[in-house]
């Protein structure tokens, strides 16, 4: 495992978010991509939400979403923590240990982005988010 990045999310207001911790923390959003740039099929009022972000303040770093239409967030239940790998057989081993007991929300699976991904809750309640990236090929 690389670290624990903190994983926010939010119901349609993320972009807001992160316009108001650039200006807080004095950072920058370094990746930024929304629903309707993904190319996966979603609702027309939801493609300007943002899908994925990555947030950098000098060493402090974390991501953000929007959830998805039909699907809300409420304080204790917006942030998950994300486990990024650099070992795929890593991934899978702790994966299976932090369901155990728990609840899978996304099985492992590989992604059109070109990881291997999934989350859970924890036992405890804890929500964790999995990502392996799968090395570029150059070309």
């Amino acid at each position: 495992m690389q670290a624990i990045i903190p994983y926010i999310n939010f119901n349609g207001n993320g972009a807001e978010a992160l316009a108001f911790y650039a200006t807080a923390l004095n950072g920058k959003t370094v990746h930024s991509q929304t629903f309707g740039e993904s190319g996966m099929p979603i609702a027309e009022d939801a493609k300007d939400r943002i899908m994925h972000a990555l947030f950098e303040a000098d060493k402090l770093q974390f991501m953000i979403s929007d959830c998805q239409p039909g699907k809300e967030v409420s304080s204790g239940t917006q942030v998950h923590l994300s486990l990024n790998f650099d070992n795929l057989e890593l991934i899978n081993t702790t994966f299976t240990n932090l369901a155990d007991g728990g609840k899978v929300t996304m099985e492992l699976q590989d992604t059109f982005w070109g990881a291997r991904f999934g989350m859970l809750e924890d036992k405890f309640g804890v929500n964790w988010m999995f990502n392996f990236d799968y090395p570029k090929e150059n070309n």
